[in-house]
């Protein structure tokens, strides 16, 4: 149990930290807050860079928290990809996603109640969900998303797997990963708003205005699981001493 909590509580940081900042802090608002209005300048919104930045940060901290208590998974794919790979038991897959999927949605419900506290704010759209088509942030379409989230988990795995390797430099696997989050922001915010992780989808997608994020929310568990599987295939091939 203790491994599960460690899992919820650390899978609600990485949505609570990086969508919360995605949320509350990219967008740059004008909001009469108490009866003045209040101007912000529009230099001050965090942008792509900040997120990104945001949701590694989420994962280097956790790494260092909980790494030693539940492994820091926090996302479904990272867990069937390590079953995949030999290095998870799989009696355990399921309570660690059971675990990740809620930590996600109370992060989604926290951030919510806090965004809908500000006077005048406008700015939830859609609450940092993932999505295609019309609601992908510059308009990429299914095809692109599928690809793209499927070969960033993949390399995400990848570097987790390896950098976690018994034979790998000791203490430095959170940074690595954190970093490696980091550039995945980078790449695909413009793309799908960045998933690959299906906690972190289903954390926010029931909050967004557009209800339409809920239903493509199937590519988002699909894709980043198929990468973390081929990756777990993988690495076990490519990383294995024999």
């Amino acid at each position: 149990m203790k491994k599960y909590a460690a899992e919820l509580l650390g899978t609600f940081w990485l949505v609570f930290g990086g969508c919360g900042s995605a949320v509350l802090a990219a967008v740059v608002m004008n909001s009469g807050v108490g009866g003045v209005e209040r101007e912000v300048i529009a230099g001050l919104g965090i942008g792509y860079l900040g997120v990104s930045l945001a949701f590694g940060l989420t994962v280097v901290t956790m790494a260092y928290a909980i790494g030693h208590i539940s492994g820091c998974h926090l996302n479904p794919a990272v867990t069937i990809g390590q079953v995949v790979a030999g290095r998870f038991p799989s009696s355990q897959a399921i309570p660690y996603i059971i675990a990740q999927v809620i930590g996600g949605l109370l992060a989604g419900i926290v951030l919510m109640v806090i965004a809908k506290d500000i006077a005048g704010f406008s700015g939830l759209g859609g609450f940092a969900a993932n999505g295609y088509g019309p609601l992908s942030p510059q308009g990429f379409g299914v095809t692109a998303a599928f690809i793209i989230e499927t070969l960033l988990t993949f390399v995400f795995l990848m570097v987790i797997l390896g950098a976690t390797d018994s034979r790998a430099p000791a203490g430095f696997a959170p940074i690595a990963i954190g970093l490696c989050l980091t550039l995945i922001h980078l790449i695909s915010i413009p793309v799908t708003n960045t998933s690959v992780n299906p906690a972190r989808s289903t954390g926010v997608a029931f909050f967004a205005e557009n209800s339409a994020h809920v239903p493509q929310l199937w590519l988002f568990w699909v894709a980043p699981i198929l990468g973390a599987v081929l990756a777990g295939v993988v690495y076990k091939w490519m990383g294995s001493e024999d």
